[in-house]
């Protein structure tokens, strides 16, 4: 279970993490002290990873359903 919770959160979450990186690294070399310049690219690049690995994303958590209903009713 947390394998798969693991699989489905972990694309967003470095995603989210590479970005905010590299847009920290960015802010440190230019001194500029902006919230909204990490938070936009962050929130614009979650999005598009949703956008390209959400049918995956759905496709595994939709199999994941069906086994954990399968198992349940072995019980």
């Amino acid at each position: 279970m947390l394998i798969t919770a693991s699989k489905i959160a972990a694309p967003v979450l470095f995603t989210s993490l590479s970005v905010g990186v590299l847009i920290s690294i960015l802010q440190v070399a230019t001194q500029i002290q902006e919230m909204t310049l990490t938070f936009v690219p962050k929130i614009i690049a979650a999005v598009a990873v949703l956008l390209i690995a959400g049918s995956w994303m759905l496709g595994t958590l939709s199999q994941f359903t069906r086994d954990l209903f399968m198992l349940a009713s072995t019980v």
